[in-house]
């Protein structure tokens, strides 16, 4: 419920965009982000920016090429989301975030139930992810077969 106390937890009109991080909100994520980047030919943003980026980008649903001036570039801030996806950082934002919500609402840490539905169910007796790595598996060593009959043809 919308108390003037809870009005003013949520209040952004103080920052840049609605989608921008508070300092409370960036002191939890913080430890969790690698540390900058050192720049090469340029300096290298703020990750505190890089952030605002990515948030702005999944709060509007913008396109990359529309992207305010004021952030980092596009490029930039798509490699960015890109490394901290693939190195897990989001992941572990995301697992943070959602024990320390969990605590504040007075729960344990990690949930102690869970449901799995007919569908889930149903994609796990056809193999699920399994059979798909395995099917890539067996392409990319056909490929491998395939060059090493070529070359003692040639030979």
């Amino acid at each position: 419920m919308w108390t003037s106390e809870n009005r003013a937890l949520y209040d952004r009109s103080t920052s840049r965009y609605p989608s921008d991080v508070t300092d409370e909100e960036w002191a939890l994520i913080e430890p969790h982000l690698p540390p900058q980047r050192k720049g090469r030919r340029h300096p290298a943003p703020d990750r505190r920016d890089v952030l605002d980026a990515i948030l702005y980008i999944l709060t509007t649903g913008c396109q990359w090429r529309q992207l305010p001036k004021d952030f980092p570039s596009k490029s930039t801030v798509n490699r960015y989301l890109l490394d901290w996806d693939y190195d897990g950082v989001l992941a572990r934002i995301h697992h943070a975030l959602y024990t320390a919500a969990r605590e504040a609402a007075g729960r344990k840490p990690e949930p102690t139930l869970a449901i799995i539905d007919s569908q889930s169910v149903k994609t796990a007796e056809k193999g699920g992810c399994a059979l798909i790595r395995l099917a890539t598996m067996r392409a990319k060593k056909s490929r491998v077969i395939n060059v090493t009959s070529q070359s003692t043809h040639r030979g």
